[in-house]
């Protein structure tokens, strides 16, 4: 498949950068494997952990990604079949906000990826060369079947990238002032490769509204 001659919406070439791969489907498939190694890496503790007040928890973040998944495969399919009838776009904060992801259970989120995660693979396997190149409108914008394919893999490796640089890496904590022998404090310094208190805030974030 030639990338060059995709139908990408400017929203979307971020997500279609991240894959390596000239076939959407292998990067599909590779990003699945290392999704499946990073969720392993995580704590369950670390679920309802959010990295600054207003950003999604991680539980959030899950849950949008599935949401996410399920939109993208929806639009490929509705384009694959032929359907000319125009796709909305859909408020992914607005969907986070109303999603109750923070009373999920971790391993039930994680489940659910992976079992549509399964399925979607098996829908862009099932798809020829010709229904790839397939186009339609999404969200107010030509896309083909192709690009939403590409899309899948992009999205979820731009959240994989999110999760291990913001989630997961070291924050600086700081010492709280200890009395010494002499009488003298010790001034307050950050501690290198100290992981910040878990506060775990609730509130999913709100500052970026857009539609997908």
């Amino acid at each position: 498949m030639v990338r060059e001659n995709l139908q990408i919406p400017p929203s979307m070439h971020g997500y279609v950068s991240l894959v390596k791969e000239t076939d959407p489907i292998k990067g599909i498939t590779r990003n699945t494997k290392q999704f499946r190694k990073l969720l392993n890496d995580i704590p369950k503790k670390k679920a309802d952990y959010a990295y600054a007040p207003g950003k999604w928890t991680l539980k959030e973040m899950l849950q949008h990604i599935i949401d996410a998944e399920r939109v993208f495969a929806f639009r490929a399919l509705h384009i694959a079949r032929k359907d000319i009838n125009p796709l909305p776009g859909f408020d992914e904060n607005m969907w986070a906000d109303n999603s109750l992801a923070g009373k999920r259970k971790w391993k039930e989120l994680v489940n659910e990826f992976f079992v549509l995660r399964n399925a979607n693979e098996i829908l862009f396997s099932t798809l020829d060369e010709q229904q790839l190149l397939y186009h339609g409108i999404a969200n107010n914008s030509p896309v083909s079947v192709a690009t939403l394919a590409f899309v899948t893999a992009g999205h979820l490796q731009h959240h994989m990238n999110i999760i291990r640089e913001r989630y997961l890496q070291p924050y600086p904590a700081v010492i709280k002032e200890k009395k010494v022998k002499e009488g003298k404090k010790k001034k307050d310094k950050p501690q290198a490769g100290a992981l910040k208190k878990d506060i775990g805030y609730a509130a999913p974030g709100k500052t970026a509204r857009k539609k997908k």
